[in-house]
């Protein structure tokens, strides 16, 4: 039997490095060696997550007194703009490592869309251009070789597999795309803000960032890899008062094609791939379908407006919207099977 690869995880506080630990946990082939929350410090993590309460896990740490050098991977769920000088000097200490980064800092290879979306310039620009942008299904042979993976937002991931194949193949028109998308509270992290409080957002549905969401240059950046072009797409989330699942509701222009041609194109994408599902026609995508597991179900429908379609994609935003796909990459830059560790079909009710 193999040793065991040893993963440390990054911000293990949040709700991704929780769902990260929870994921590591059950995986076959590694032991989880550090855990890191500079404000929780010195606590157990079952204090910090009650339902840890029955696993041996290390004790909660600052990360700059883990022993970088011995660790085989990190797992980092840290928030955007805390990460890059972290993953810097991890990286500087264990140039071997493999960085799962969850956080959005090293997903836009264009260093001025960086400065412009996240209010700053790139601290680490040089890893900024090394980093693999982490969609496991579209970037699998560029992830597997890489050190540094950018793991997509949770919104990129349901709305790029829906589309990427379609726009690719020309069947839609890349310049009017229109993406009506709803997430779980988790999506906004476990910060104390007011409208996360249950009196806030519970019994009510609320857009957020309209016009502005950062993950809008996600998805203009990768749907412009696939069409070559530079596009622009229109982007509206919402707050859904549930704890985690994501719909994305994407509405297309077909560029002569038929709602057919767009689930024949899907089909070739996916057919073959573990976590990627197309439904069958006239099954309705729900996050229900998908709760707790890595799994995406994309479903196709036929506009009552002539010449449009409707592409629905869902998925659980903290496991293959940000934890499992850590996770599924991790696989591949280890050569193990993909699916490894991320059996759990869906939680259901």
């Amino acid at each position: 039997m193999s040793v065991k690869k040893k993963v440390a995880v990054l911000g293990a506080s949040g709700y991704t490095g929780s769902d990260a630990i929870r994921l590591l946990a059950r995986h076959p082939n590694v032991v989880i060696s550090a855990l890191t929350a500079n404000a929780h410090a010195g606590k157990a993590m079952g204090e910090v997550f009650p339902h840890f309460f029955a696993l041996d896990l290390p004790v909660l740490t600052e990360w700059e007194a883990v022993d970088w050098a011995k660790q085989d991977a990190v797992v980092c769920g840290l928030p955007h703009g805390a990460t890059q000088e972290i993953v810097a000097a991890v990286l500087s200490a264990n140039p071997a490592i493999k960085v799962l980064d969850m956080s959005a800092d090293f997903r836009l290879r264009d260093k001025a869309a960086y400065a412009h979306w996240y209010g700053h310039e790139h601290r680490a620009l040089y890893l900024q251009g090394e980093a693999v942008y982490g969609l496991t299904e579209l970037y699998r042979p560029k992830i597997a070789p890489a050190r540094l993976i950018a793991c997509p937002g949770c919104y990129p991931t349901a709305a790029l597999l829906a589309l990427v194949p379609l726009v690719k193949a020309g069947l839609v028109d890349a310049h009017d795309l229109v993406i009506d998308a709803k997430s779980g509270m988790t999506g906004a992290g476990r910060g104390l803000k007011l409208n996360t409080l249950f009196s806030e957002a519970g019994e009510g549905l609320s857009p957020y960032s309209i016009g502005t969401h950062r993950h809008s240059s996600e998805i203009e950046q990768e749907i412009g890899v696939a069409t070559g072009t530079t596009v622009t797409v229109n982007f509206t989330p919402h707050l859904v008062p549930m704890a985690r699942g994501e719909l994305c509701t994407c509405y297309v222009r077909l560029n002569g094609a038929t709602v057919d041609d767009l689930r024949a194109a899907l089909e070739r994408a996916y057919g073959h791939e573990p976590f990627v599902h197309l439904a069958k026609k006239d099954e309705i995508p729900q996050t229900r379908n998908v709760r707790g597991s890595n799994h995406v179900q994309i479903g196709v429908f036929a506009d009552r407006i002539n010449g449009r379609a409707i592409v629905i994609a869902t998925l659980d935003n903290l496991v293959k919207g940000s934890a499992g796909q850590a996770i599924q990459n991790m696989n591949l830059m280890f050569g193990w099977p993909e699916a490894t560790g991320l059996e759990q079909i869906a939680l259901f009710p």
